[in-house]
């Protein structure tokens, strides 16, 4: 019996161990081992006779099956472990080369940052991670200091006067906020629905996502604070999806206490089609005024590459009618594409619900994208334009001329 149990251990010397090592497993296989030949010995003295032999082919082969079974289902899990252990420490090595990698990184973001095609799209997604962690660092950082602020003017706010003045200013934001909530729970049984078409997820980036989220969020705000707010409605929303994930971020627990209706139906499934109208600015149709009767379709989509047509093709497929708001008809527009933000289009069509006026709503299009609003017909004011611009080009070029002359003449008087 000595002579099996030493037969054993050499067995397990020369072939399992070794095995069990290369894979990270010879920690549990030593107490296995030991409770084996103590159980073999043991059965050996109670019932074995000496001249009974030990079949250590079979056992071996069953030993080997077993290591097999659980090496294979703990060899991806050390593989996964170690690709995101790389990836942190190539991380590490760029972010102290002085490249643009984010100090904190998640397991998520890495397993990003592993599926990403190529180069270029992981430096992309390492920058925008870089810079939303700076934009969260300057946040706290402003929080921080307009709490500081604060516990300095509630230190010098001694007197009585000042206490009274902050809590009627907190009273005051108490009773507004219950007011806009009112406003817009009468919004969900009277007001007009407006909907939001969340069905773009494919078509963006996760980056463009988080944006608009973002804008949507704005717009809610927005139309929570106004007169007579609209019935927002989120149309095509999947839970678990990448637009739920980024307005539980935003909301947290007061997600589920919002004033608006969330459904994984479409639009055209809730309300009749000649009521519809999709509001994209690849359509060929101009919105002359605002329609109290209708309801209005927004794409919750930012495009960053500026993919025309996606929001009209699918309007066209669904057969409703669209609609683009007039901008080259008020504004003499300058640079930059006609696309708007999504509160930006909030902000005018609640400003078209109140007053109508084209002028005082489009005050919401940023200054930049266009010179003014239009006075005289467009072609000339067009023309007007261009002859300034080439007479600017003109006295540059003027400019540039006398410049070269001067620096001519000195090289030739140095020679």
């Amino acid at each position: 019996m000595q002579s099996a149990n030493v037969l054993l251990k050499k067995i397990i010397r020369s072939s399992i161990l070794p095995f069990a090592a290369q894979h990270g497993m010879k920690k549990d296989l030593l107490p296995l081992s030991r409770t084996l030949s103590l159980s073999l010995c043991l059965k050996q003295d109670s019932s074995c006779s000496p001249s009974e032999k030990l079949d250590l082919d079979a056992w071996k082969k069953v030993m080997k099956s077993g290591l097999q079974e659980e090496v294979s289902k703990t060899v991806p899990e050390h593989k996964e472990l170690s690709a995101l252990a790389a990836a942190r420490e190539l991380l590490e090595m760029w972010r102290l080369a002085g490249r643009l990698v984010p100090e904190n990184i998640s397991e998520e973001q890495l397993k990003t940052f592993l599926e990403c095609p190529s180069k270029s799209a992981k430096k992309k997604y390492l920058k925008y991670l870089h810079l939303k962690e700076l934009y969260k660092k300057n946040d706290k950082r402003k929080t921080d200091e307009k709490r500081e602020r604060r516990l300095e003017r509630e230190e010098q706010a001694s007197k009585t006067d000042e206490t009274k003045r902050n809590s009627f200013i907190c009273l005051w934001a108490s009773s507004m906020d219950k007011a806009y909530s009112w406003r817009v729970a009468q919004s969900m049984v009277f007001g007009q629905p407006l909907v939001f078409d969340m069905s773009y997820e494919k078509d963006m980036s996760i980056r463009e996502v988080a944006n608009t989220v973002r804008q949507i969020v704005l717009s809610e705000g927005c139309n929570r604070r106004s007169v007579d707010p609209f019935h927002i409605h989120f149309c095509n929303f999947k839970d678990d999806s990448l637009y739920h994930k980024e307005f539980l971020k935003h909301y947290r627990d007061a997600w589920g206490k919002l004033l608006i209706t969330v459904t994984d139906q479409c639009y055209t499934d809730i309300f009749p089609k000649d009521k519809l109208i999709y509001l994209t600015a690849d359509s060929p149709k101009v919105m002359k005024t605002f329609d109290h009767d209708k309801i209005y379709i927004v794409g919750s989509m930012v495009d960053k590459s500026i993919k025309t047509g996606v929001s009209l093709a699918r309007a066209k497929r669904l057969g409703l009618e669209t609609a683009a708001l007039p901008l080259e008809k008020y504004l003499l527009w300058n640079t930059g594409a006609k696309n708007l933000t999504l509160d930006q289009m909030m902000h005018i069509l609640l400003t078209l619900k109140d007053t109508g006026d084209w002028k005082e709503a489009l005050e919401f299009v940023p200054k930049r994208k266009y010179c003014g609003f239009v006075s005289k017909p467009v072609h000339e004011l067009k023309k007007t334009l261009n002859l300034i611009n080439t007479l600017k080009l003109g006295k540059r070029q003027e400019e540039v001329q006398k410049q070269f002359a001067k620096n001519y003449s000195k090289k030739l008087r140095q020679k």
